[in-house]
């Protein structure tokens, strides 16, 4: 038996979201069951019906209903024990509003995929495991190198930890779910379609960027190995990347060196961007700063990930190495520009221009932007107060 407990991350921000959805599946699952007069027996109550999925033969609201039904007391644990787990970093990175959306569109998936595969005998399904499925599958594309804790008993009990990528694809996806096919009233196909769902979608985001990568997803781990694929298929032609040289091949010499130059900037950014990840997963700021100030010296047009440009932009603006913080905070709000609290860094940009960069017409545009999307009074009266001084 293994059963994963822990993770060696933590999200940045309360899963609000999360926690609303443990809590809702709860809620119902409380007011489900009642007792049969007459015989005692514990059962469902007559409405839950209305609400379970039964393919080909339900209403199209039962593909979201169903995954907020409980069969029994241990169906609803595990299912919320994996939420719990695998879903406060997802909700942390989509936002709530994007994991919630993401969440029923994944119990919907988990309803389409057990549909299309039981059309011609069509059993009632109900559960959140298709859902969790999906969610379990964007952690398993977000956080592939995270390392998970687990517990293991068979003669005897331990502990082991495992990286996310090989649990979740070996013992969850395989071993649970399609060597162990025909056991039990599972909806087998429900989850693999959740899981399906989960990674697609989650890949897709990072593709398009409307989920900011690291250097740790699953899409920055597929480009690190094509690169070093790459790398390895010019070598093999003959490139010698240290001598600069390429035997029996006639190569101009302008376009050796501009390869080689290409490879060693390209082999540098990437060891700088891994060690910016690294200090900042110890929370050394100062170093992390420090490092991405020598990024953009080597190639300004490098962006890191929201939470990590952030961080770094914060800590130069708590140095009192005010311009280049501003050009931190800059590119963030050119690159993240969408980012739910995209008012803060206006106002902080907005100060720094007027207080200690001397730039009126640049903190003047700042904080108005800054005075539009903000909610607090306070904040509000300070852009009013520093407007009306600078003009």
């Amino acid at each position: 038996m293994l059963l994963p407990f822990r993770t060696n991350i933590q999200p940045r921000r309360t899963p609000y979201a999360n926690y609303a959805i443990i809590g809702l599946n709860a809620l119902i699952f409380l007011v489900e069951f009642g007792v049969r007069p007459g015989t005692g027996q514990v059962e469902f109550r007559d409405w839950v019906w209305h609400f379970v999925l039964v393919p080909t033969a339900s209403p199209w609201w039962t593909y979201i209903t169903y995954a907020f039904l409980h069969h029994d007391f241990w169906h609803i644990l595990f299912n919320m024990f994996f939420l719990y787990l695998f879903g406060r970093n997802v909700n942390d990175r989509l936002g709530h509003g994007g994991y919630i959306l993401f969440y029923l569109v994944g119990a919907v998936s988990g309803g389409l995929g057990q549909a299309v595969l039981h059309a011609s005998h069509p059993v009632p399904t109900l559960g959140a495991s298709a859902a969790v499925a999906a969610v379990t599958g964007s952690y398993l594309v977000l956080f592939p190198q995270s390392l998970l804790t687990i517990v293991y008993w068979f003669f005897f009990i331990g502990t082991i930890e495992v990286p996310a990528l090989y649990f979740i694809i070996l013992k969850m996806i395989v071993l649970d779910n399609m060597l162990a096919r025909g056991r039990g009233s599972i909806a087998y196909d429900a989850h693999l379609a959740g899981y399906a769902y989960g990674i697609g979608i989650t890949l897709l985001l990072l593709i398009t960027s409307i989920v900011s990568s690291s250097s740790f997803d699953l899409w920055a781990m597929t480009k690190h190995w094509n690169r070093r694929r790459h790398y390895r298929d010019i070598v093999a032609s003959g490139y010698d990347p240290f001598v600069g040289t390429t035997p029996r091949k006639h190569v101009e010499s302008k376009e050796v060196l501009k390869s080689s130059a290409e490879l060693q900037k390209q082999a540098r950014i990437e060891r700088i961007r891994h060690e910016i990840a690294e200090r900042i997963a110890q929370r050394n700021l100062p170093a992390a700063a420090d490092l991405y100030l020598e990024l953009m010296q080597i190639d300004s047009s490098q962006v890191l990930p929201r939470q990590q440009l952030l961080d770094i932009a914060n800590q130069l603006a708590s140095d009192h190495r005010s311009a280049e913080a501003a050009s931190a905070y800059e590119q963030f709000l050119a690159r993240y520009g969408t980012y739910e609290y995209a008012d803060q860094v206006e106002l902080m940009l907005g100060l720094l221009y007027a207080r200690y960069l001397n730039k009126p017409q640049q903190a003047t545009e700042h904080l108005e932007r800054a005075r539009e999307k903000l909610s607090d009074p306070g904040q509000i009266e300070m852009c009013r107060q520093e407007i009306a001084r600078l003009k």
